[in-house]
């Protein structure tokens, strides 16, 4: 059981812990909103983590080998879905930074709420299929080198998500930190600029 524990603790920490776009997206987010919408958004990454690791346990092998044929179509889905964001965040700014009594939307009116950004992180998180891969391919080998118990891959699906939320709530509390430092009109549009930057380099990424 502690063997399943520490497995799923790595695991989770692993594929949470490398900075890419939805890292950058979570610190910019909150940086321009609030902790709580920053919060939300980090357990809903923690969340799609949960589900790709539980789908692992349970199936993971054959999941894994229908999702591979799939898997570049669905990257550049996901990386469409953060060039979008990117432009919408980095847009609105600019507007709000010029008129900001005017009637132009806020930044971030898209994921405002924690609700919002608990579900759209949710969603563009999933939408990475090689999560569910490295999954995989660690279930299998604990499965085929000391065995993995019912009890055990449940402990393994909990350990995931218990490490990715920790990471993710350190990263939003980074954000909740920029968020204060950077509290003017031209602090608010240059953090919004810069996440908008990184997170196009970051998309991408994905499919380069």
């Amino acid at each position: 059981m502690s063997g399943a524990l520490v497995a799923g603790l790595l695991a989770g920490y692993g594929v949470a812990v490398p900075v890419g776009a939805i890292a950058i997206l979570i610190i910019g987010l909150t940086a321009r909103t609030s902790l709580r919408v920053g919060v939300g958004a980090a357990l809903g990454v923690a969340t799609a983590d949960g589900i790709y690791a539980l789908v692992a346990v349970l199936g993971g092998a054959a999941l894994a080998g229908l999702i591979h044929p799939i898997a570049a179509p669905l990257r550049w889905v996901a990386a469409v879905v953060l060039v979008a964001l990117a432009a919408r965040t980095a847009v609105a700014a600019v507007r709000h930074h010029r008129d900001p009594a005017g009637a132009s939307p806020r930044p971030d009116a898209a994921l405002g709420t924690p609700a919002r950004a608990y579900f759209g992180l949710l969603g563009l998180t999933l939408l990475n299929p090689m999560t569910i891969v490295y999954f995989s391919a660690l279930v299998l080998g604990r499965q085929a080198s000391d065995g993995l118990t019912l009890a055990g891959e449940a402990v393994f699906v909990a350990a995931v998500f218990a490490a990715s939320a920790s990471w993710q709530l350190v990263i939003a509390g980074s954000g909740g930190l920029l968020g204060r430092l950077f509290t003017g009109r031209r602090g608010r549009l240059v953090t919004a600029l810069a996440s908008s930057v990184f997170i196009v380099v970051l998309a991408a990424n994905l499919v380069v």
